[in-house]
Order: C-alpha cells, then structure tokens, then sequence
C-alpha cells in the first residue's frame, strides 16, 4: 500500500520567478545566464585576476595569458571560445552549441567591462574565498536558467562524446591542467590558492542549485506501523509510502514507513514515534533536495 510521500497541497508552491510557459521560460533562462555572467565576470577581475589565481577552465587560461604576456583576459577567452563554439556546433549539432553561444560572447564582454574596477583586496586567500563564492554564484544562477558559458565544458563534452571519459572526469582532467599550468608559470604558490577558489565554487554551485532549505527522511520500523501511519498523517500532516520489506535475521515481512520531513519538524516526528511506540526503530538521515506536493515544485 503506498500514500504519497508528501501530501499537504497548503505547502505546494512552484519555485519563485519561475515561468511556466514556453516563451517566458526562455527569457527567464536569457535573463540568469546575463546576471550570472556578469557576477562571473565581476568575481573574476576583482578577486581572481589580481591576485593571479587561474582556478581552471578558459578564464583560468585567459589569466596565466596576462600573468605572461600582459593580453587582457577578455580577448583570449573569446579567442578560445569562439572555436570552441564552431566544433561544438560541428561536432555536438546545433541544438548543442546553440546553447553555449550567448554565453560564450557575453561573458568576456562583462569581463572586458569590469577590467578595470580596483581589487577590494590583495590578500590571495581571502581573494581566492570570495572569488570562488563569486564565480559559483554566477555559475549557479546560469546553470539554474539551463544556460552554459561555454569554455572548457564545451570541450568536456567533446571529449567525452568521442572517447567515452565520464563527463566529470573530463572536467576535473581541464581544470588540473589550468591549474598545473598556472603552477609552472606563475607560481605553485597561486596553484595552491587556485585550487581553493575551484573547491569554493563547487560548493556554492551545490548551494545555488539546491538551496538552503534541508529536508530529511525518516524511516521507521515498527510492529504498530497502521498507528504511526495515522499519527503522521494526522498530527505531523505529512504524507509517507509503506514499504514491503522482510527481517534479515528474522525473515518475518515487515512494513517500513517512508516519511520527508522540514528539518524544523523532525523533533516533532520523534516525539510522534515515541508516543506510539518506544520500541521503534527510526533511521532519519539528510536528504539534499526534494520536489513535490508539499514541498518545492519545479
């Protein structure tokens, strides 16, 4: 027997400022790939482009370019993503590289923009900090309007259609070689900070596309599992799903309750438990991003 595993409709809400018809989608989409372009950019000439930090990718290259040979940072990220675009458009379709293409060009523009706003500091960690932040936070709301910047992750996908390398694989293989780079031509010292600022908008990515709202999962063994169903249904005003499992020692069948819940009511829930049987056994782990009635709807 299985119930929904979250069923309030007085929770369900669609994602704010997301449009749902075709054409407003895809101004939405051109309106987060511009904003986040542009806190790219921003990021990048006053965090990572003073302090030398290539942190991967073609803007990563486009600063080993200046460290160098003094070319600006925005002309050498149009010349590689401009030829990265046409063998994207050859090799991968049109539908493919279409994508990229806005990005491609908009990007180094911002970039050429804000060339000359002055670094708020020259402290290379705090720089490599906050430039990550920064780079993630643009990246994030790109990806969030299913845009792309184009680069390295045009020739990730590349390569990872013609030689089977998992995409991921492919990106960290672009990454490190920026970064090594940046450590025989700049100083292994910047490689070290570059690395900092790549882990740090990793994880502001993570934190963009799935937002701070934590929610858990709870499972419950119970000899009582009919009443548990009731209480939380009723009292918790969460939905759940009844598993069909069987003991591993006893071989008895049991049924296991499935239960997501908001961080803030998990107390609740184990107080719930407890009330109706002490002797339950519950598993309550994290769960990064849930989407449904009663909770975040896409």
């Amino acid at each position: 027997m299985n119930r929904p595993a979250s069923a309030r409709p007085s929770r369900q809400r669609r994602r704010i400022g997301t449009p749902s018809s075709p054409r407003a989608q895809a101004a939405w989409g051109i309106a987060m790939l511009l904003a986040g372009a542009f806190i790219i950019a921003a990021s990048f000439n006053l965090f990572l482009v003073p302090n030398g930090i290539a942190s991967g990718g073609v803007s990563g290259l486009s600063i080993i370019v200046k460290q160098t040979l003094g070319i600006q940072p925005a002309f050498t990220q149009w010349t590689i993503n401009i030829p990265l675009f046409f063998a994207g458009l050859w090799l991968l379709g049109r539908r493919f590289a279409a994508k990229t293409l806005l990005g491609s060009v908009v990007l180094p523009l911002f970039v050429l923009l804000t060339a000359h706003w002055p670094p708020p500091t020259d402290n290379p960690l705090l720089a490599a900090v906050y430039g990550g932040v920064g780079v993630g936070l643009g990246l994030g709301l790109v990806f969030r309007g299913r845009g792309s910047t184009g680069g390295t992750d045009l020739a990730a996908q590349i390569l990872h259609k013609y030689t089977g390398i998992s995409l991921g694989l492919t990106v960290v293989i672009f990454d490190g070689l920026v970064i090594a780079l940046a450590g025989i031509l700049i100083s292994p010292e910047n490689a070290l900070y570059a690395l900092i600022a790549l882990f740090v908008t990793s994880k502001t990515i993570d934190l963009i596309q799935t937002g701070l709202a934590l929610s858990k999962v709870a499972f419950i063994i119970s000899d009582r599992t009919e009443e548990l169903a009731d209480a939380v249904l009723t009292d918790l005003d969460r939905g759940l799903t009844e598993l069909d499992a069987h003991g591993g020692y006893t071989g008895q069948r049991r049924t296991v309750l499935m239960v997501v819940v908001s961080q803030n009511e998990v107390p609740k829930l184990k107080a719930l438990v407890r009330s109706v049987d002490p002797g339950a056994f519950v598993i309550i782990s994290q769960t990064t991003e849930v989407l449904g009635q009663g909770f975040k709807v896409e």
